[in-house]
């Protein structure tokens, strides 16, 4: 039986790992749950799964929750402290990285330097310190399974394949809800209408990224590290049917792909399984009444987050950091009503401009400080 820790356990991510676990109970126990805030959901997984701890980042949260659970023997935690806490637990086998943002790249790290394998489906950890994660995955002997179903799909596309013959890794893209739309129509896009995407059902700060393909720019940087490409050797493709997961064209011309209804539960399940193949009879494609596949150039003069996402890459590590910390900000901020669409992008250009030249190969530390730098200056300017 494998012990889990899962972080962000009351997202989109989370709760499907925990399905997995209600499908698969006698090769799973729950160690340990985390989460943001979600008090009521919280206390039913605790219920359900009986952890032996569960944190809440909010303080003010973690304290409801503690009261509220009294009566079980779940230790609870708060803060940064708590998610520390759980992610080097002894007992742990994997650690499910599924907390949204730069909060969960500290306990990814710690879990690796614990020797606890990684289920990851945080984007930040390796966006932003890929050149930290990957030399001390190495060192440490731990093993990273990616949760996204797009790198999931490389991932299982190399498995008995010669890396060296790899020419090119192929992203797919759905095109998100405003597939086809040109700036004009985009002006005034409300957020019910961004958070309208046509296949998969994810939590509003994801879907708002794919909307932008900030998400997919957030994807190229992943599968660099991910898989020891050169960046301009990452393509993505629109697919709008995402049937066709990401694909791998080598030096001999073949391209593999692989293929699956839009279901986040078979890339968790692979990963849980440590790239092993379970049953799972729900969600077959039938190919017959899905009729054709369609592929289409991104349109990166309207939609700017994958050249944008390239470009900070290429200035230097730390510039991911700036372009993720904007984003993310952006993305906040157009949730709150206080931006438009289309200035998500003025806001990760802008802070592009900004110079932290003297970090450009950060430590853990000056990823964080730049990181609140760009909050500040956002803060200040918008």
């Amino acid at each position: 039986m494998k012990n889990l820790v899962i972080l962000g356990s009351t997202g989109s991510i989370g709760t499907q790992t925990l399905e997995i676990v209600d499908d698969k109970a006698s090769d799973f126990k729950v160690l340990a749950l985390a989460a943001y805030s979600n008090v009521d959901l919280m206390e039913e997984q605790i219920r359900k799964y009986s952890p032996s701890y569960a944190v809440l980042y909010v303080e003010s949260k973690a304290e409801e929750l503690k009261s509220r659970v009294s009566d079980t023997n779940t230790v609870i935690y708060s803060g940064m402290d708590g998610l520390l806490e759980i992610s080097v637990l002894k007992e742990a086998d994997m650690l499910v990285a599924a907390m949204v943002g730069m909060i969960g790249i500290r306990p990814t790290i710690a879990a690796i330097n614990a020797g606890i394998d990684i289920a990851l489906a945080n984007k930040e950890t390796l966006v932003t310190a890929g050149h930290i994660i990957v030399p001390l995955l190495k060192e440490k002997n731990v093993n990273l399974y990616p949760v996204d179903s797009e790198h999931s799909a490389i991932y299982q596309c190399l498995k008995a394949q010669d890396k060296k013959q790899v020419r090119k890794i192929l992203l797919t893209a759905s095109g998100g809800p405003f597939l086809g739309k040109k700036l004009d129509e985009l002006k005034d896009v409300s957020l019910k209408d961004t958070l309208n995407h046509p296949n998969w059902s994810m939590g509003k700060k994801i879907t708002i990224d794919s909307a932008s393909l900030v998400n997919k720019g957030l994807e190229v940087l992943e599968a660099k590290w991910l898989f020891d490409v050169d960046i301009d050797n990452v393509e993505v493709i629109i697919h709008p049917q995402s049937i066709i997961h990401s694909m791998i064209e080598f030096s001999d011309n073949a391209v593999l792909a692989q293929l699956g209804l839009p279901d986040m539960k078979l890339p968790i399940q692979y990963a849980l399984y440590e790239g092993n193949r379970q049953e799972m009879p729900e969600h077959r494609i039938d190919f017959y009444s899905q009729g054709k596949l369609d592929f289409f150039k991104p349109d990166n003069e309207t939609f700017k987050g994958i050249d944008l996402a390239v470009k900070s890459f290429k200035r230097g590590y730390i510039y991911t950091t700036v372009y993720n910390a904007a984003n993310e900000r952006a993305n906040q901020y157009f949730q709150e009503g206080k931006i438009k669409f289309l200035e998500i992008y003025d806001i990760i250009e802008d802070c592009l401009t900004l110079d932290f030249d003297e970090y450009l190969t950060p430590t853990l530390d000056e990823i964080l400080m730049v990181e609140q730098k760009v909050y500040d200056y956002i803060a200040t300017k918008y």
